[in-house]
């Protein structure tokens, strides 16, 4: 089992959550981005850098993507390659995406898109909040303990 990161929009505080895990669960650890990142010294953690463009980042982890694999994406095209694949994708604020739920996720994405191109004013996500990171790190610590008791 692998965790991919989709870093480039990922937020910090999340990172560090990500990072605490890998070394306690002894768990391989990719962040994928279009930037340099900083990570701590550590023989699970790493970084893969790619060229900057449209969904460059996405595409290198659906390529290298394992089933069983886990993705950490707020981005729901990206969820739901991962989940066709037979990867988990858990979003930052600690919901992780199912069969069920990603189609409902397309249509609303789709359904937003269509409103701003025609110019309405959508407005973005709300900051990470203190619940989003206990969430997050709720459903990370679990997912973690399932994968070791396999």
């Amino acid at each position: 089992m692998h965790i991919w990161v989709d870093a480039d929009a990922c937020p910090g505080v999340i990172k560090e959550i990500l990072f605490r895990a890998a070394e306690r669960a002894k768990v391989p650890l990719t962040l994928v981005a279009n930037r340099f990142l900083r990570t701590p010294p550590s023989r699970y953690i790493r970084t893969m850098q790619v060229p900057a463009g449209f969904d460059v980042a996405d595409n290198q982890i659906a390529r290298q993507l394992g089933k069983g694999d886990l993705v950490i994406t707020a981005d729901i095209p990206l969820a739901a390659e991962v989940i066709e694949k037979g990867g988990h994708a858990l979003n930052p604020r600690g919901e992780f995406y199912t069969p069920d739920t990603i189609r409902e996720r397309l249509n609303l994405r789709d359904f937003m898109d269509t409103l701003r191109s025609s110019g309405v004013a959508t407005g973005g996500p709300s900051v990470i909040s203190q619940g989003d990171r206990k969430a997050f790190a709720s459903q990370l610590d679990r997912f973690l303990a399932g994968h070791a008791s396999r």
